[in-house]
């Protein structure tokens, strides 16, 4: 299986050139690998957080959706779609709402957060604190395992969010068998991050932005105010601290860096810097902005292409996943309940579920499975020290690729892997037929 990534895109309005430069360009490049299935999103459900205004989520997805697509995100080559047109992401949501503890909801960042702005001003904890606010952890998690993302591309403040989901999905996998993918976060220790116009971190908070796709004029004059210091022309300048320097560094190639930072130390002429910083950047930016017009310009296109994404998603993905999801905590059809029970003679013995794994961690740390039927443990998994080493056990074990041993003490092993131990008064064909089970599902 190709690894799975997922990103989600809260539509915000036109992204400047630090999303472009730390988030979006590295984004679209990394979706062009072997190997990689990406997801990208508009997360327009979680936009209803912060705003009440129906036409700027609708025109911010609209421009967020053609910003991506004009920096080269390729729908046919991945998974582009818009939060809303998959519902079955809200079902999950409240099946993981479920599971999901309220205390652990408490200590998410957000919460704490607006808590904490209410007690210093002498308010109720709870003061205009939403319940989409609190649940928001809950609703990024069903975004990420509805599609069983492998690894989510977050910055460190949205680590917590990966770990919570990651918590949701061994709750509910204890419960209910092995359904979810532990996702992880991929923190991008070198994103590269751009400063504004007065030197701090380029951020609409700040109002320091230069729009992504700002008319050419527009572009040239905000180029033109960047701070610089007072050192006149001839005097050499330090590239270190240079909000220009770091600029021009993120849209050059190599030997026009150098250039520049001989030109520095040779004492360029701030006006003469400042232009060659706005001819770079906009040699780079004026296709981008020209297709960026095209696609805005037609909104229907964009809207064909994003309920497109969706419903071959649905199709494919989020509805045979849903109806499984169902069928294991319980939201079955009810007329297979007399079905199993009239194939059993009407004595109420027949099973209702095949054989389950359940993953889970213990006090000491460690990752364990265990394989029951019912109310019978078949197989108690040894101690792992990752999830992923668990879950690939479990994956060999379900796919019939390596057929396990049993010793006469009991133990189950995998060639030379010492992987669990049978359960109390199990014998090993029990077991054997319990697997076999799985390996037919899957045919």
């Amino acid at each position: 299986m190709s690894l799975r990534v997922l990103t989600g895109i809260k539509p915000t309005g036109v992204p400047h050139l630090g999303n472009y430069v730390g988030a979006i360009r590295p984004a679209v490049a990394a979706s062009r690998a072997q190997g990689v299935e990406s997801f990208f999103f508009l997360a327009d459900y979680h936009a209803l957080i912060s705003t009440q205004d129906p036409l700027r989520v609708q025109r911010s997805t609209l421009e967020i959706a053609a910003s991506w697509l004009a920096c080269g995100l390729d729908p046919e080559r991945v998974a582009f779609y818009r939060q809303s047109d998959v519902p079955e992401t809200t079902e999950l949501t409240w099946l993981l709402t479920c599971v999901a503890g309220k205390g652990l909801l408490n200590r998410a960042h957000a919460y704490k957060a607006a808590v904490d702005r209410n007690r210093a001003e002498g308010d109720d904890d709870d003061a205009g604190v939403t319940a989409g606010l609190y649940m928001y952890p809950v609703l990024m998690a069903a975004d990420i395992l509805l599609f069983n993302a492998h690894r989510v591309p977050v910055g460190r403040d949205q680590v917590q969010h990966i770990e919570m989901a990651r918590d949701f999905a061994q709750r509910f996998n204890h419960l209910y068998g092995e359904h979810f993918t532990l996702p992880e976060a991929a923190i991008e220790e070198q994103v590269a991050t751009l400063p504004g116009l007065d030197g701090r971190k380029m951020s609409k908070s700040y109002d320091n932005v230069i729009p992504l796709f700002a008319p050419r004029e527009e572009l040239r004059r905000l180029v033109f105010s960047i701070l610089t210091d007072s050192r006149l022309p001839g005097e050499a300048k330090d590239t270190e601290g240079s909000a220009l320097f770091q600029l021009y560094q993120a849209f050059a190639d190599v030997d026009e860096t150098a250039a520049m930072r001989s030109a520095y130390a040779e004492g360029i002429a701030w006006g003469e810097a400042k232009e060659r910083v706005f001819e770079r950047i906009d040699a780079e930016l004026a296709p981008l902005r020209e297709r960026y017009r095209e696609l805005a310009a037609d909104p229907a296109a964009i809207e064909r292409m994003l309920r497109h994404g969706g419903e071959r998603l649905r199709d494919e993905e989020a509805r045979p996943f849903l109806a499984q999801l169902r069928s294991a905590v319980g939201l079955r059809d009810l007329a297979t309940v007399r079905g199993e029970a009239d194939a059993d003679g009407g004595t109420g013995a027949a099973k209702l579920a095949p054989p389950q794994f359940k993953q889970y961690r213990e006090d000491d740390g460690r990752f364990h499975f265990k394989l029951v039927d019912g109310d019978v443990l078949l197989l108690q998994g040894a101690g792992f020290e990752s999830p992923r080493e668990a879950g690939r056990i479990v994956a060999l074990l379900k796919s019939g690729a390596a057929a396990p041993r049993v010793d006469a003490n009991g133990r189950v092993w995998l060639d030379d892997a010492d992987v669990g131990a049978l359960g109390e008064a199990v014998d090993a064909d029990a077991l054997l037929a319990a697997l076999e089970r799985f390996a037919g599902d899957a045919a």
